[in-house]
C-alpha cells in the first residue's frame, strides 16, 4: 500500500464512557499518543503516492505483510515446538516505507498500523515533543537497529552501534533498559534509512536488511554447492576410521559414517568414531593433537544473505559448527545481538546459537578454521 504521511494533529478529550481512539474519521490512518486517561494527541496520516509501506509484526492479521516469530537459540529448541509460551515481539512491530523511484530509499519506523488503521501508544509509553513541536514516542520493547560501518560486503566492514528508532523515525541511543518509560539522547548523525546489512531487532527476532545490489554480490546457491563439491573432490579422510568424508549438498543423503565431524578445540576434521572409549562423552580428545573439547557434526551455512563475501568455505562457528567463509565468520563473531532486557551476545547467524567466548590460544572469538587430513596443521 502507499506510504502514509502525517497530515494533522488534534487534541482529543476522552469521556469515561466512550473512547474514540481514532479521534475522527475511522477510514483514515492515525496515531494516538495517550497523555492521560482523559486526553490524547492524535496524528492523522494521508497517503503518499510516491512510496510503499510494508509492515512487520507477530500478528497474522491482514495489515502485516511479514509475520515474524521468536527466534530461539539452537541449543534451546524443542522438536515440534515453533513458538515460545509468551512472545516479546509486538503484534504490529514496525513499518518500512520504500520510495517507488530510484534509488528506492527505505526508511523504518517503530510500530505498525492495526486492522483499524491505528497505532496506539499508552499512557506509560515514552512520548515527547521534538524541536518542530511534533509529538513522537517509543514502543514498549522498542525497535532497535544498527547500521554496518562501511559496505556490508566490503573489505573493512565493521558492526555499528545499536540505536532505537521512534514512531516518527527519529534515531536515539539505547534506553537504560529495553522497556524503561523514558527516551535517551537523540543521535542526529544517524538516520532511519536502511543500508545493506542493517540489522533490525524486534525484541525476540533480529532481521537483516539486504539491498538488491548487495544480494547480487552475495554467493548464489550454486556457488555454495561448487565449494562443497571442491571439498568433497579432495576426498578428505577420517584419520581414525580411514573412511572418505563427504559434505552433503541440498539433495544428498549421506551415510552417518561419512558425515564430517570436528573437534572444536583444534579444528581437526574426523568421521564419527570412538577413541579411548570417549564416544559418549561431551568432552573428547582429538587423536591428532590431543586437545580436549566438544566433537560436533559439521553443517553448511546455506543462507546466502548472511555471507559477506564469495570466498571458499573454510571456517566454522563454534559451538554449532556451521560452515562458512573466513570473512563471514570474522564479521558475525564481532556482531552482538540484543537478548533479554539489556543483554548483548554474539550469535551464529544461521541458527542463533550463542558463540563461544574468545579462545586465549587461538584468539578466535566464536569461530575456528577446519583442518582436514590432507591439510594437517599443528
Amino acid at each position: 500500500m502507499a506510504t502514509l504521511e502525517p497530515l494533522a494533529t488534534q487534541l482529543v478529550n476522552y469521556t469515561s464512557h466512550k473512547r474514540d481512539h481514532s479521534g475522527g474519521d475511522k477510514s483514515k490512518h492515525s496515531v494516538s499518543y495517550t497523555l492521560s486517561r482523559t486526553q490524547a494527541v492524535v496524528v492523522e496520516y494521508e497517503k503518499d503516492e510516491h512510496t510503499d509501506m510494508f509492515q512487520i509484526g507477530r500478528s497474522s492479521e491482514t495489515p502485516i505483510d511479514f509475520v515474524v516469530t521468536d527466534t530461539l537459540p539452537g541449543s534451546q529448541r524443542v522438536p515440534g515446538q515453533t513458538q515460545v509460551a509468551q512472545s516479546t515481539i509486538s503484534r504490529f512491530s514496525c513499518r518500512i516505507c520504500v520510495e517507488r523511484s530510484p534509488p528506492y530509499t527505505a526508511r523504518i519506523y517503530a510500530a505498525g498500523f492495526d486492522q483499524h488503521n491505528h497505532i496506539f501508544l499508552g499512557e506509560k509509553a515514552s512520548k515527547w515533543y521534538n524541536q518542530r513541536d511534533e509529538i513522537d514516542g517509543l514502543t514498549t520493547n522498542g525497535v532497535l537497529l544498527t547500521h554496518p560501518r562501511g559496505q556490508f560486503a566490503g573489505k573493512d566492514c565493521r558492526p555499528g552501534k545499536w540505536r532505537e528508532v521512534s514512531v516518527r523515525g527519529g534515531i536515539y541511543s539505547l534506553r537504560e533498559t529495553r522497556s524503561v518509560p523514558s527516551k535517551s539522547q537523540k543521535v542526529d548523525s544517524e538516520s532511519n534509512i536502511l543500508m545493506d546489512g542493517t540489522l533490525i531487532d524486534l525484541c525476540g527476532a533480529t532481521l537483516i536488511w539486504r539491498s538488491q545490489k548487495g544480494l547480487e554480490q552475495a554467493p548464489q546457491i550454486h556457488q555454495l554447492e561448487e565449494y562443497i563439491e571442491q571439498i568433497n573432490a579432495a576426498r578428505p579422510q577420517c584419520p581414525v576410521g580411514l573412511t572418505t568424508l563427504m559434505l552433503p549438498k541440498r539433495s544428498d543423503k549421506i551415510d552417518k559414517s561419512r558425515q564430517p565431524y570436528v573437534y572444536l578445540a583444534c579444528g581437526h576434521v574426523h568421521g564419527s568414531h570412538s577413541w579411548k572409549g570417549d564416544q559418549n562423552s561431551t568432552t573428547r580428545t582429538c587423536p591428532m593433537c590431543l586437545k580436549e573439547g566438544p566433537f560436533v557434526q559439521v553443517q553448511v551455512g546455506r543462507e546466502t544473505s548472511i555471507y559477506t563475501d564469495t570466498h571458499p568455505l573454510t571456517h566454522i562457528f563454534t559451538p554449532c559448527a556451521h560452515l562458512t567463509s573466513e570473512k563471514t565468520a570474522r564479521y558475525w563473531s564481532s556482531v552482538v545481538i540484543p537478548y533479554g532486557c539489556q543483554g548483548f551476545r554474539a550469535m551464529c547467524p544461521y541458527c542463533a546459537t550463542y558463540l563461544s567466548p574468545m579462545d586465549s590460544a587461538t584468539k578466535a572469538n566464536g569461530y575456528i578454521k577446519l583442518i582436514f587430513q590432507d591439510n594437517t596443521e599443528f
